[in-house]
This record gives structure tokens, sequence and C-alpha cells, in this order.
């Protein structure tokens, strides 16, 4: 029975393989292996980001509503202090204690961003234990 050598598409089976055919398909097979996992990812964040981008869209919406329910709460009581007070008396008063309200949490906030609060020393303390360990290893 003669063979025919001519058609480039051959089937091979695994006895027939030579080690070249074989790591010549391994590395065919991992770099497409690779290019799927890579379209995965990408597929994968492109869907996580539209998904933050409508969470962010939510949030912004709430946040303006809700700033318009607050500045409506502080009319609210500028104007039943106008039932007590002079109208411009009422709005002095909430003015000034929405003043001070806002710079104690401006002063709190402050103090939470301070560099030290900022320090990272646990992280900085095992990158220094990594080093030491990789160092002694080489």
């Amino acid at each position: 029975m003669a063979t025919d050598y001519s058609t480039s598409a051959r089937t091979h089976t695994p006895e027939q393989d030579s080690a070249g055919h074989l790591i010549s398909r391994f590395v065919n097979d991992l770099a497409a292996l690779f290019r799927n996992e890579l379209a995965l990812a990408k597929a994968e964040l492109s869907r996580a980001v539209i998904s933050v981008k409508v969470g962010i869209a939510g949030l912004a919406a709430g946040a303006a509503v809700l700033f318009a329910g607050g500045l409506a709460l502080v009319a609210a009581a500028i104007l039943g202090l106008a039932k007590v007070l002079e109208p411009w008396l009422a709005a002095l008063v909430v003015g000034v204690v929405l003043g001070v309200v806002g710079l104690v949490m401006l002063q709190s906030a402050k103090g939470k961003l301070k560099s030290d609060n900022l320090s990272m020393e646990r992280t900085q303390q095992s990158l220094r234990r990594d080093a030491q360990v990789v160092a002694r290893r080489t």
C-alpha cells in the first residue's frame, strides 16, 4: 500500500508524531490558550467597566437628588425660623450653624488625611521581609 505524501492535511496518531511536531502543537495550543484567556479577560473587563459606569451614573443622580432635598430642608428651616425671627436673621442663623458643622467636618476629614494615617507600615514591613528571604535564598 503506497502512502500519499502530497496532501498537506495529514492525520497523525500519537505514535506517528515526532517530538518536534508535538512541541510545535504544544506551543500553538499554549498560544491559543493565552489568546483565549486574554479575550475572556477583555470581555469581562469591558462588562465590569460598563457596570461601573452605570453605577457611577446612578450615584451621581442620587447625590444630585439628595443635594436638592438637603437644600429644601435648609429652606424649610429658614422659613420655620422666620416665623419666630426676622427672615434675614433666620437665614443668618441657619447659615452660621451649617457653616460651623461644615468646618468641623472638614477639620475631622483633614486630620484623617495626614501622612501618618496614610503610611503603609505593614506593607513596607512585609516587603522588607520578602526581600530578606529572597536575599538569603540567593
